[in-house]
């Protein structure tokens, strides 16, 4: 049989590659994994605008040496399949690269091992003209002037690298670009930011300003609700399934309920949330297995899987997408059906409010055909009374009137509001104490009978007024 090597078009290779969809900070967040992986206890990470856009991470982690150094900057240097270390954070043997690449046109690592230091580059340009793989090894001399390489050479161990040639992002946006690589990493690495009872926390910077931990189940507040855990077992190794309710609004400041709802929302964060090795993989996705609704939007369920049971899991080489095999979602929808009928409480609890028999409202939810509606209260004193004082036909057209207010009561619109803005509702401002005042002045005026005194203390305007219907102010 005829054989033939077919080599790719090197200059379209680059541009599929560089083309895989990663973000920026997502990009910074799988090259960081490799410094994690390297027991690093300090990274910094530094943009620089002048003379170009430069993006420098440095940490103090055990380094590389030459051999080593090389086989990191190859594409594909691991087997997906083969076992790794427990605190590898990577799969593929492609995130460094594919993300550097995905970002910038040249990449160089700088790395320092026993009070060695090795440096090796890829210049996609250079790749591209040569039409070939051609791995460069520029000398220290000639890398001097790079940002953080003075910092590198006083350490006794650790790794730099640089991406130059970014065309990701541009120095207009690099603000912004700063502020959600913050919140983007504060929540990946909560946990390594954290630390726990055997693990010393991991001091990560951006442009000399530590990183704060981002914790989205919110753990330390007395109203978040942290549920029974559960274990699984999938052929030799375990996953731990930890559900959280977070506290409704009412429970929280303004600030601390905004900050929580994250910059998707509260609806579009629930669901769970995936840590391989406690870095966090994927979050607020129900993969498919339940339907986002606000009822549920304060449900987060932690998953915790080691880095043996990728294969169950089907993590893309971003670490962005998942998909769960079939036999570990059949667990999932047993799990979600649980947590999400304690998770929807808060707000069916505080629905069922308005059917409290204790106090005269002026709304109610009364069955209708096969579902409900909202009506106003036909029997509150207060429509009785003007009721029984208007003649028949000013009578018949409040009539009208309540019944359009009701049928075109704007449920969507109350619905969203509560949703995104709970606390620039204001509802209850349109009647002030003085107004209560008034009213309850013009009502003893008309002359109270004992009865209606009764009837009216139990209505949601002057429950716990009492002295303002019998004579007090």
């Amino acid at each position: 049989m005829k054989k033939e090597v077919i080599n790719p078009n090197i200059r379209n290779f680059i541009v599929s590659l560089r083309d895989v969809g990663y973000t920026f900070d997502v990009a910074v967040a799988d090259v960081l994994d490799n410094s994690i992986a390297a027991q690093a206890s300090e990274i910094h990470i530094q943009m620089f605008e002048e003379p170009e856009l430069i993006f420098c991470m440095l940490d103090n982690g055990n380094g590389m040496a030459t051999t080593e150094l090389i086989e990191a900057m190859r594409l594909g240097t691991k087997n997906p399949n083969e076992a790794r270390n427990k605190s590898d954070l990577g799969r593929f043997g492609l995130g460094l690269k594919t993300a550097s690449f995905s970002q910038c046109k040249r990449l160089t690592v700088i790395s320092k091992k026993n009070k060695k230091t090795s440096v090796r580059q890829w210049d996609l340009d250079y790749i591209s003209d040569a039409d070939e793989w051609i791995l460069l090894a520029p000398s220290l001399t000639q890398l001097n002037s790079l940002p953080m390489l003075k910092k590198l050479k006083n350490q006794d161990s650790g790794t730099l690298i640089v991406w130059q040639g970014i065309d990701s992002v541009s120095k207009a946006e690099l603000s912004s670009v700063i502020t959600n690589l913050r919140r983007h990493l504060s929540l990946v690495f909560h946990q390594f930011l954290e630390g726990g009872p055997k693990q010393k926390a991991i001091n990560i910077q951006i442009n000399n300003n530590p990183l704060v931990p981002f914790n989205p189940f919110n753990i330390n507040h007395p109203a978040t609700q942290q549920l029974t855990n559960e274990k699984l077992k999938i052929g030799k190794s375990t996953i731990t399934i930890q559900p959280y309710i977070l506290p409704h609004h009412s429970k929280l400041s303004q600030q601390e309920y905004e900050e929580y709802a994250t910059d998707e929302g509260y609806t579009r964060s629930q669901g769970f949330y995936l840590y391989r090795s406690r870095r966090l993989l994927i979050y607020g996705t129900w993969w498919g297995l339940h339907r986002a609704n606000d009822a549920h939007k304060l449900v987060r369920i932690k998953i915790d899987i080691t880095n043996e049971q990728d294969k169950y899991w089907g993590i893309d080489i971003k670490k962005s997408t998942a998909s769960p095999i079939p036999e570990i979602k059949n667990d999932l929808k047993r799990i979600i059906r649980q947590v999400t009928e304690k998770g929807s409480r808060p707000y069916t609890g505080r629905g069922k409010k308005i059917e409290d028999k204790t106090t005269t409202k002026f709304w109610q939810l009364v069955p209708h055909d096969s579902g409900f509606r909202f009506i106003l209260n036909q029997e509150h004193p207060l429509l009785e009374k003007l009721q029984d004082d208007l003649t028949g036909e000013n009578r018949q057209l409040l009539d009208m009137y309540l019944k359009g207010l009701q049928a075109y009561l704007p449920l969507e619109a109350i619905q969203a509001q509560l949703q995104q803005n709970p606390y620039e509702v204001q509802q209850e401002t349109l009647m002030t104490e003085e107004d209560i005042r008034e009213l309850a002045d013009k009502l003893k005026a008309a002359g109270l009978s004992e009865d209606a005194i009764k009837d009216l203390l139990k209505t949601e305007i002057f429950k716990n007024r009492e002295g303002l219907l019998k004579g007090g102010h």
